[in-house]
């Protein structure tokens, strides 16, 4: 199960990117589905649908390329870094995904630009003695 859940996420992806539609996406969702992200509070599957399917239209020409795909039981996390079309900003993500039922039942999602992963660096610098 691992596998197909590791499939499943890695094909949601390509099909997102090539078709730029999140219909693939839809049936992949459990009904109760609630995706996170630190800015935001959770959203239902309708509303993250419509966020994606609202993002992807001025990200259309993104380029996304995929560094790890890990599976471990019921959740599947993937470590991406995507280029923004026209000359945006590179940025980092972090997927994690949870499965119920052969459905992905809950979504974690966490985005950091890549020219400013320095600056969020200062809390690990060791306090002067």
């Amino acid at each position: 199960m691992t596998t197909d859940n590791r499939q499943i996420v890695g094909q949601a992806l390509a099909e997102l990117i090539e078709t730029g539609s999140v219909d693939a996406l839809e049936p992949l969702l459990s009904d109760d589905f609630v995706h996170h992200r630190p800015d935001s509070t959770s959203s239902t599957k309708a509303e993250w649908l419509a966020a994606v399917h609202a993002a992807l239209t001025p990200l259309a020409g993104m380029r996304v390329e995929v560094h790890h795909l890990l599976a471990e039981g019921d959740h599947v996390v993937m470590h991406s870094r995507r280029e923004l079309p026209d000359s945006g900003p590179k940025i980092a993500v972090v997927d994690i995904w949870r499965f119920d039922e052969g459905l992905i039942a809950e979504g974690w999602e966490i985005i950091e630009s890549v020219a400013q992963a320095a600056a969020n660096l200062v809390w690990w610098e060791p306090a002067e003695r």
